[in-house]
């Protein structure tokens, strides 16, 4: 494609979003720091990251959910990089399987509310795609001072429990090393597991810990032999496994996977896979890095999929949304995507990049239909700055359609798989399948921006708002001040629009290269083939 000079600065800034992608995940991969790692070291121990990159094959993709969880959040306490905890989707033996490691080296493991969320999206996405879960444990349990953000509700601590039993019910392989500390509510996760692996010396499980149990009964009792390994392999018989150490524990959970018989798949369709025939890479100069002006999302699309082939359906009709069938990596896909090219309506009406029409939901709404009907996995692109608003689009039915393509999608029953590649605004993000209408897996680009609307539109509401707050304490409002106020607002917008914000708060599961998206895709639709679909796709009360 033609190389000027809008594609080359887009290039050079999208290039150097994705630097400071990778410079943050070094920073954020060193967990509590290289103090803290060398103090693991000195234990015999490995780290979170060490571990899993020991049990997880060499040649095989693997990818990170979560690395960003807790990103700027809890700075009072100290900090909780990637949430304390280390979620990595990869390959034991061949085997896909999702592996869920305590960090010790952040405050000796210990669960912050962000822990227990990041926990609990493993364990959904081990049970919504049936996949075997790994619980490498070394925790000190709830962080206290802020265990009323964790302990009690519905998707607080307990809850893991309760997805422990719910999978074994399922018949989802759950198997548990004991690498550290497992105390108190905690050592419920490895017990309720499959089967439950002990380290010695360094691996200790007991409801309460020495010193407790001293205030509680009076007994004089150390660690290792209230609740260490020999006592639970020998006497208690609450482990089943006593390791030597790290990589021996790990090494028997290899072999236990290895022998995992196979079970029932979806289906879907995949043929030899085939790179794009165009250059991904060029992805970085199409798309303009502050999501600020119109480019070609057909040429994005033609760099994801399989010799860039694309079958498009109506084409010619709702045109602000693209959808089609492609492949990715073989995988056969039904792609929807907001195009972000300035467009006419049949009755030469401009229409916005990015914004969805009524006709555009309407065939986007028939375009998932068919996809469920044809088992085919949904592919969202989303780039959206919400439904088009005005007389002549609420006279159209404009809430009615849009209506329609979120109920196609809230009850989709194909796996569905979002990539957020530019704007993410308002209602837009519900129907292209946003983080509450479960996408299995939701990744988003590093220029994305998540917000209920964009930063310009959302400044001057909130500085009306503001000077209306002002002026009713008799305030006077000069210039100058309000140019600071709307400063200070932007500023603070731009900040909650960033992908570190969604990310650190688990709104996504993921920053990622561009480059990346097709590994993504390709992983994601892999481990969706393990559960079948067990029910019929029905769009509810707004019929198709």
């Amino acid at each position: 494609m033609m190389k000027d000079l809008a594609f080359n600065k887009n290039d050079d800034q999208l290039r150097l979003m994705v630097s400071e992608l990778k410079t943050r995940w070094n920073a954020v991969s060193l967990g509590g720091g290289k103090k803290k790692i060398e103090k693991l070291h000195s234990q015999g121990k490995m780290t979170a990251r060490e571990r899993i990159a020991y049990l997880l094959d060499k040649d095989r993709d693997q990818i990170e959910i979560g690395a960003f969880a807790g990103d700027g959040m809890y700075e009072e306490h100290g900090g909780c990089p990637s949430g304390g905890v280390v979620v990595v989707l990869g390959y034991i033996k061949g085997r896909m399987a999702i592996v869920v490691a305590n960090d010790a080296t952040v405050k000796a493991g210990a669960w912050f509310p962000i822990t227990g969320k990041k926990n609990l999206r493993a364990q959904e996405i081990a049970m919504e795609n049936r996949i075997p879960i790994i619980y490498l444990v070394d925790s000190a349990g709830v962080y206290l001072p802020m265990q009323d953000e964790i302990f009690p509700d519905k998707e607080n601590f307990g809850r893991i429990f309760r997805n422990n039993a719910i999978m074994s019910s399922m018949g989802i392989t759950q198997i548990s090393a004991v690498m550290g500390s497992c105390v108190a509510g905690g050592a419920y996760l490895p017990i309720m597991s499959d089967e439950a692996l002990i380290v010695d010396k360094t691996g200790s499980i007991y409801l309460a810990g020495s010193y407790l149990v001293k205030a509680a009964i009076g007994e004089d009792i150390d660690n290792e032999t209230l609740g260490g390994a020999t006592t639970h392999c020998e006497i208690s018989g609450v482990t089943d496994y006593k390791s030597a150490d790290d990589s021996s524990a790990l090494t028997t959970i290899k072999n236990i996977v290895d022998k995992i018989g196979d079970m029932p798949v979806a289906g879907f369709n995949r043929t030899k896979p085939a790179a794009p025939n165009k250059d991904p890479k060029e992805i970085y100069g199409i798309i303009h890095p502050e999501n600020a002006k119109p480019f070609s999302t057909r040429e994005v699309i033609e760099r994801l999929i399989d010799n860039s082939e694309f079958e498009e359906y109506k084409a010619g009709y709702g045109q602000t949304i693209i959808t089609g069938y492609a492949r990715v990596d073989g995988w056969a896909v039904g792609i929807v995507a907001n195009n972000r090219e300035v467009t006419k309506s049949r009755s030469g009406e401009m229409q916005f990049g990015g914004v969805i029409y009524s006709d555009s939901a309407d065939k986007a709404t028939r375009f998932i239909a068919n996809c469920n009907q044809k088992k085919i996995p949904l592919v969202f692109l989303q780039d959206v700055t919400g439904f088009m608003v005005g007389s002549r689009s609420e006279h159209g039915g404009i809430i009615k359609d849009g209506a329609k393509m979120v109920n196609a999608v809230s009850n989709s029953v194909v796996p569905k798989f979002t990539i957020i590649v530019g704007n993410s605004f308002g209602a837009g993000n519900y129907a292209m399948c946003g983080k509450a209408y479960d996408p299995r897996l939701i990744a988003v680009w590093p220029n994305a921006k998540l917000a209920v609307m964009g930063g310009a539109q959302a400044a001057k509401v909130l500085l009306q708002i503001e000077k209306a707050s002002l002026k009713s304490k008799g305030e006077v409002i000069t210039p100058e001040k309000e140019k600071a106020l709307l400063e200070k607002i932007e500023s603070r917008y731009d900040r909650q629009t960033s992908p570190y914000y969604a990310a650190a708060r688990l709104w996504v599961d993921a920053i990622i290269d561009p480059l990346d998206t097709r590994k993504w895709i390709s992983m994601g639709i892999e481990m969706a083939n393990h559960a079948p679909i067990e029910k019929r796709y029905n769009p509810g009360v707004l019929q198709v």
